[in-house]
């Protein structure tokens, strides 16, 4: 298994991509496509996948402005091929090439229940902060 860093995906990678975010629950079918996947991957500072005999398995981005502060999100690993790392593998790559470019504040937002693997990542909470987000109509 290796992670590799892309900037545009391939067709055959944007198709694996789009179904991770599916599998994960954060895209509806119909309700993406591949333009709106090229706008953001392009767009985020690092975007991972761990790619196995050819087959992408997982993924992991990181927003930033390149100078300061990152946040990790979406990762995520195929249901048939967790358990075996590759989520832990692809958090300590993104934060590894974080590291390497200075940026040394990293944080991320844990989904309800995933803190611990966070935790033994070496992420901690932040007990004076409250994650939001803007409430809007769609």
């Amino acid at each position: 298994m290796e992670i590799i860093f892309i900037e545009k995906p391939t067709r055959e990678q944007a198709a694996a991509i789009l179904a991770l975010y599916r599998d994960a629950g954060w895209w509806r079918a119909g309700a993406d496509d591949e333009d709106a996947l090229n706008r953001l991957v392009k767009g985020s500072f690092l975007f991972a996948l761990a790619v196995e005999d050819g087959l992408v398995t997982g993924m992991g981005r990181a927003i930033s402005d390149g100078a300061s502060d990152a946040y990790i999100q979406d990762v995520t690993v195929r249901k048939d091929c967790r358990g075996k790392g590759i989520g832990s593998i692809i958090i300590k790559s993104l934060v590894k090439q974080l590291l390497e470019h200075n940026i040394l504040w990293i944080g991320l937002i844990a989904e309800k229940g995933s803190h611990p693997f966070y935790e033994a990542l070496g992420f901690l909470t932040m007990p004076d902060s409250v994650p939001m987000k803007f409430a809007h109509e769609v």
